[in-house]
């Protein structure tokens, strides 16, 4: 027979009531007492319904992770996190794609808060970047968390996505590379801006001046990867280096410097941002910056978590760290001309 919420209050020797307590993480419990809960609950393999326990708390106990991001590897990563922590809270969470440039988009966020009773949201960037959308749910008094905004006045986790950046540059330039070449993100993502300041940063702290051609915008996709390294590999004095904003895009310059027959690292060194599984999956395996996604997912389900039981979520500043691969290597002795690359 199905263990009840009765037998636990039994065999702890308290009321059901302190058992809801203790299930729903409510306060006024002494730890004793709710060892002793945790126990018996254990012991008899106690799992309470979750229609009953939504309908005892009145909540749901079901958060969304709002996204619009062409990067599979980075969502999957983050992802990954807040399942982590929303399981570990006994949250469910649900995955929704939405188009962050749409004139409904505040609309569709309202409708699903409705009709799924959401707890709270994490949003994901360009999401988090939606000035209309966070006064909207600030309006509307619903919890929510952000993965690295603009806003920094939330609950949530961001990276000093700029310092990263800078310091990229630095190794490159420490190679002795001088043309050191940069594809941006999407311009809808706040980390496109952070990470192309940082490129620059670089440069200045190495005596490198600042090409606007050695810059070519990308859309933090394979594909815009691709097609921004054909434009920086056939300019006049193309570049030894090239940072791309982040592990896709970085993966589509080893394909087009592959289709032009260049050999990374020898004739150029490449390099991206997130260290995605991505990054070990191609060759040779990528240098990059190692974003923390999936602890910054767990990260923000914890401090969005945190705000619905009624506290205060923080934001919280994740550290980053370069990982040196095949990628990248000593500049070329000589200038290399410029290729015929393809269309």
């Amino acid at each position: 027979m199905r263990a009840r919420i009765e037998d636990v209050a039994r065999v702890a020797g308290v009321s059901p009531k302190t058992v809801s307590r203790v299930l729903n993480d409510e306060p006024n419990v002494s730890e004793e007492t709710r060892q002793r809960i945790l126990g018996a609950i254990k012991s008899l393999g106690y799992r309470p319904h979750p229609s009953a326990r939504s309908l005892a708390a009145n909540r749901s106990f079901l958060v969304a992770l709002l996204y619009d991001n062409p990067s599979p590897s980075y969502m999957m990563e983050v992802q990954d996190g807040v399942l982590e922590a929303c399981d570990a809270q006994r949250y469910s969470m649900m995955l929704q794609p939405l188009d962050a440039s749409s004139p409904r988009l505040l609309e569709r966020v309202e409708t699903l808060i409705r009709e799924r009773l959401l707890d709270g949201l994490i949003l994901t960037p360009p999401i988090s970047d939606h000035a209309g959308l966070l006064a909207r749910l600030r309006a509307m008094g619903v919890p929510f968390s952000c993965v690295s905004p603009r806003d920094r006045d939330c609950a949530g986790v961001v990276l000093d996505e700029r310092l990263a950046a800078c310091e990229m540059v630095v190794h490159l330039a420490s190679l002795g590379h001088q043309r050191i070449a940069h594809i941006v993100g999407h311009p809808d993502h706040g980390a496109s801006i952070w990470r192309r300041d940082g490129y620059r940063d670089g440069l200045g702290q190495c005596g490198l001046d600042y090409d606007d051609r050695l810059v070519a915008q990308g859309r933090f996709t394979f594909d815009s990867g691709v097609v921004a390294a054909r434009v920086l590999l056939g300019l006049p004095s193309p570049p030894t280096a090239i940072f791309a904003a982040n592990d896709d895009m970085a993966a589509g310059v080893i394909w087009a410097a592959s289709e032009a027959g260049l050999s990374v690292p020898r004739d150029l060194s490449v390099c991206g941002f997130d260290d995605t599984p991505l990054s070990q999956q191609i060759w040779p395996s990528l240098t990059t910056i190692h974003q923390p996604c999936r602890d910054m997912g767990r990260i923000a389900a914890n401090e969005l978590l945190r705000t619905v039981r009624g506290g205060e979520g923080d934001m919280v500043f994740a550290k980053f760290s370069m990982r040196l691969r095949g990628s990248t290597g000593r500049a070329p002795d000589r200038p290399r001309p410029a290729l015929a690359v393809a269309p």
